[in-house]
């Protein structure tokens, strides 16, 4: 018998893309990951990929839905023994439209998802940990996107969203550093995954043009900068944001 099929196209979080690298480098690093995603297929089949055996855990979770997330926040700490320390917020949906034709349902689609979810996941799991105890630390690390600065064409609800989920960042930091949890954030710019993959061939050599290193990234060396984030060894890191773009938008 063959591999079994990755079903990652339709997946949002931890089952495809960066989350999915996420999940590879921590483990790796001696994590025991919790894979959330919306397709809990894809959330199964990063296991698969992880080091550690059956330590790891997958949870379906739809981030637009409190219930959802509350679930299985639920659920993860069930199986671990204990609340979640850190969280890496991957979940995100991309639709190329110019700003004139963005129906309010495209609108939602993307706020809900990117930005509603990154507040949604963030509040269950802090809640959560801080109600373990008044000791627990943990750390945070959220995907905007570069775009969430610098805005781009036809992509007016993307980087609204990826621009809201830097405030969101920030204002998390500043309320929740007191209390033991750091966070921060992520900048990518075009990393090969499956969502960039919807991209039209002609916007991903635009955007390879005005790279200087004249290639998208690899999912794996924006996991790389989040392991960091959520180590100690960034532990005076507070309400940052990295931007890990091969050097767009500079």
């Amino acid at each position: 018998m063959g591999e079994p099929q990755d079903p990652s196209v339709d997946a949002l979080g931890g089952g495809s893309g960066i989350g999915r690298a996420c999940c590879q480098v921590l483990a790796r690093e001696g994590a025991q990951v919790v894979v959330a995603d919306i397709n809990l297929q894809a959330a199964k089949h990063t296991l698969t990929l992880l080091p550690g055996g059956q330590q790891h855990v997958a949870v379906a979770m739809d981030v637009r839905e409190r219930r959802s997330v509350e679930d299985a926040m639920k659920l993860a700490q069930d199986q671990c023994g204990a609340p979640p320390s850190l969280l890496v917020n991957s979940a995100g949906v991309a639709i190329t439209v110019p700003m004139l034709e963005t129906d309010d349902d495209t609108w939602q689609k993307i706020i809900d998802v990117n930005l509603t979810g990154s507040f949604l996941v963030t509040q269950a799991f802090a809640t959560s940990l801080l109600e373990n105890g008044k000791d627990s630390k943990g750390a945070i690390v959220n995907i905007a996107s570069i775009l969430g600065k610098t805005g781009h064409t036809n992509k007016s609800a993307y980087t609204a969203s990826k621009g809201g989920v830097i405030s969101l960042t920030k204002t998390c930091a500043a309320e929740l550093a007191s209390r033991g949890i750091r966070v921060n954030c992520l900048l990518p710019a075009v990393i090969d995954t499956p969502m960039s993959a919807t991209s039209s061939k002609e916007i991903l050599e635009n955007f390879k043009r005005l790279t200087p290193l004249g290639r998208p990234g690899c999912p794996e060396e924006v996991a790389e900068v989040v392991a960091f984030l959520l180590s100690e060894r960034s532990s005076y890191m507070v309400g940052a944001c990295v931007e890990v773009t091969g050097g767009y938008g500079m």
